[in-house]
């Protein structure tokens, strides 16, 4: 036996495989699908799969907005190929400042920020903290899996003892 504490990534790992195998019975042999923390979007999806997989619900909020792309390729007279037209970039309608995941965990609303490495919160993210703070959500910084599992834990025991 393998006396290692497994890493929550590990975990992860396991209980996604194991909602396969419930989902795809018959199939005998499933591929293994690999989780990571150390970009963005790798630690928003491992973050948003295991809330999923807990019965909680999460989703990834998009505040990037949109590209309109409205150029044409033509050729003139002489055919010359030439693009025209223009690029234009749709704002989103999201607050300023939104987190990266909303998620409702146990009935609360958690708001997931998700920063990697050295970066930190902008002027509009602190206020929408407060905001959210202040209305009696949860705000949450993710900088990797394991702390974000290790606040679950403890969030869902805190839970459960209020609940008896």
């Amino acid at each position: 036996m393998n006396s290692r504490t497994k890493s929550a990534l590990e975990i992860l790992q396991e209980l996604y495989h194991a909602s396969k195998q419930a989902k795809y019975p018959t199939v005998p042999y499933l591929s293994v699908t690999k989780f990571s923390d150390k970009k963005a979007n790798d630690l928003t999806r491992a973050i948003i799969t295991f809330l999923q997989l807990k019965s909680q619900q999460a989703e990834r909020v998009s505040s990037e907005g949109r590209v309109i792309d409205n150029r044409q390729t033509v050729t003139d007279s002489i055919g010359r190929i030439m693009t025209i037209g223009t690029m234009k970039r749709v704002y989103s309608s999201t607050t300023k400042g939104t987190a990266d995941i909303s998620a409702t965990i146990n009935g609360r609303s958690v708001k997931i920020e998700v920063k990697i490495q050295k970066d930190v919160l902008s002027e509009a993210q602190k206020a929408y903290q407060k905001a959210i703070e202040s209305a009696g959500g949860i705000y949450l910084i993710a900088k990797d899996f394991q702390s974000f599992y290790d606040w679950f834990m403890e969030f869902e025991k805190s839970w459960e003892e209020v609940e008896l």
